[in-house]
């Protein structure tokens, strides 16, 4: 249970119920990540834009980002994060026993190897963000990714690693 009040999809009023009508549409609930952002009509907007801005994203792809959050997630062992990107890499095709060795060893990762890279690059910059050169940025680019997609995905890991920081202080459940 969470340590704050969340808004439930009958009490929502306003902007929270509209958002919540649209999850209900596409989803069939609404998922308590986004129901802990609930009491905040502004976070719960941001965090909507930023989950449709990047599954919209023409170059960083859906299996890439979640194991960003997946392995980001490890840093602060965000319970929540851990299993609900879990169950999202096994829609594709990731294997219960392939998740596992890769959270122990994320270079098992099967993505291509420029995806792999900025993968690296993102867990080196949340490890620790002063360890970052400018070879790193050059070998990004040498594999074809644009300041914008560096950007980008850096953006998307330091930003789960903060909601996964606000998930595990408001203790957010896992859904079921």
């Amino acid at each position: 249970m969470s340590l704050i009040k969340l808004v439930e999809p009958a009490e929502a009023t306003g902007k929270v119920a509209e958002i919540y009508q649209n999850m209900i549409n596409a989803m069939g609930f609404v998922p308590n990540a986004f129901k802990l952002f609930s009491p905040s009509e502004h976070l719960l907007g941001q965090q909507v834009g930023n989950l449709n801005y990047f599954m919209r994203h023409n170059r960083l792809g859906g299996k890439l980002l979640s194991f960003i959050r997946l392995l980001v997630s490890e840093e602060v062992q965000c319970s929540y994060c851990i299993g609900m990107n879990t169950q999202i890499l096994f829609q594709y095709g990731v294997l219960p026993e392939m998740v596992a060795e890769i959270r122990l060893d994320p270079t098992k990762v099967p993505l291509e190897d420029n995806e792999k890279a900025l993968l690296m690059f993102v867990l080196k910059v949340v490890k620790n963000s002063n360890s970052t050169v400018q070879e790193d940025i050059d070998k990004l680019h040498d594999l074809g990714w644009t300041d914008a997609e560096i950007l980008e995905g850096t953006y998307h890991g330091a930003s789960t690693i903060a909601t996964d920081m606000i998930f595990n202080a408001f203790k957010v459940d896992i859904d079921g």
